[in-house]
């Protein structure tokens, strides 16, 4: 069992992490290193929603993953954020992801933005 981890905080994550699909909630004794690519970033969502916030910072979250992952993990991160109803930031090179996830877009071309799209308008286009 983990260190300071009661029996109830235990199952707690152990339901959350079964929710995800990726066999995370055998692997609480494993060390975070033994982990895929895929599995610690899902991990570092949970973990970063775990207490209540309203703001989600994304970084390239999916940039050093196969496609196949990627995708999966940007499923769980839209189930997250809607389910918590978060705002979230996400900077990313993939436009396609951008178009299926994102609410409002914003593009940056040198540094400065370059265009900008609400919801209302990306459905129109």
């Amino acid at each position: 069992m983990l260190p300071g981890v009661n029996k109830k905080k235990r199952e707690i994550y152990r339901e959350t992490l079964r929710g995800l699909g990726l066999g995370l909630e055998d692997k609480l004794d494993d060390k975070v290193g033994l982990l895929s690519g895929g599995q610690r970033q899902a991990l570092a969502l949970i973990m970063a929603t775990l207490v209540p916030i309203d703001f989600l910072i994304l970084d390239e979250h999916t940039a050093a993953l196969d496609p196949k992952t990627a995708d999966t993990v940007m499923d769980i991160t839209n189930k997250i954020v809607r389910e918590k109803n978060l705002t979230a930031l996400m900077v990313t090179h993939n436009l396609n992801y951008s178009l299926d996830y994102g609410d409002r877009l914003i593009m940056m071309h040198q540094g400065r933005k370059d265009y900008g799209l609400c919801l209302e308008k990306k459905e129109k286009s």
